[in-house]
């Protein structure tokens, strides 16, 4: 397995920043779209279920009724891509069962070889001490695949803004969430900066690590 050397790691995370306005004329080409949506699928999850569903918008159309919902901020419509992460917002027995299927499918084994993970799974979510917080579970998962994207796209020479400011209920029935079992917990938008952006040039301002990480 290749790596990156530590200095170069840093260097992109030093480069990202929330970028706050793209330049719409700027695309990010398909193939490192793919491998950035390749990064969602393979971000880590509890259990692995990934309970969540991933909304990529590239429509003009749609992306300007999602900034409609978003507070008017332009990077709904300035990006190139938007992904809307929606959380699962209840799991149920068949969700687990669809994911053992798909164990069973890669890994070549039976299903029946998985009855005791699947058991563990259940007993969690299903009647077990997750399922009172199903839904807040499912959001946390969904910030995980986020987090991946986020650096993913960095390496890549793509920017981002992670976004919360948007009204969730107006954002679920643009999208035609309402009523199918996610709903939006929160959207990354990517693209390239725009020379206009004034934060691009700002200083990353962070707490010291001495602050932050207490080591024992």
């Amino acid at each position: 397995m290749d790596t990156i050397a530590p200095e170069t790691l840093i260097s992109h995370l030093e480069w990202r920043y929330a970028t706050k306005r793209f330049d719409p004329g700027q695309k990010i080409p398909d193939a490192t779209w793919r491998t950035l949506e390749d990064t969602l699928v393979l971000a880590p999850s509890s259990f692995g279920l990934q309970p969540f569903k991933l909304v990529v918008v590239t429509d003009p159309a749609l992306k300007a009724k999602l900034r409609l919902a978003s507070w008017d901020q332009p990077q709904l419509t300035e990006c190139s891509h938007a992904v809307i992460f929606a959380r699962r917002q209840k799991t149920t027995e068949a969700d687990i069962d669809r994911f053992v299927a798909r164990i069973a499918e890669v890994r070549g084994v039976t299903k029946e070889s998985l009855a005791a993970y699947r058991g563990y799974m259940t007993g969690a979510l299903v009647g077990g001490p997750l399922e009172p917080i199903a839904d807040l579970w499912a959001a946390r998962q969904a910030y995980i695949a986020l987090g991946a994207f986020l650096t993913s796209a960095a390496l890549l020479g793509v920017d981002t803004c992670p976004m919360e400011g948007f009204v969730p209920d107006k954002v679920d029935e643009v999208l035609g969430l309402t009523g199918t079992g996610f709903g939006s917990v929160v959207i990354a938008t990517a693209g390239y900066r725009s020379a206009e952006d004034k934060y691009a040039s700002l200083a990353k301002v962070r707490f010291p690590k001495e602050t932050l990480i207490d080591r024992r």
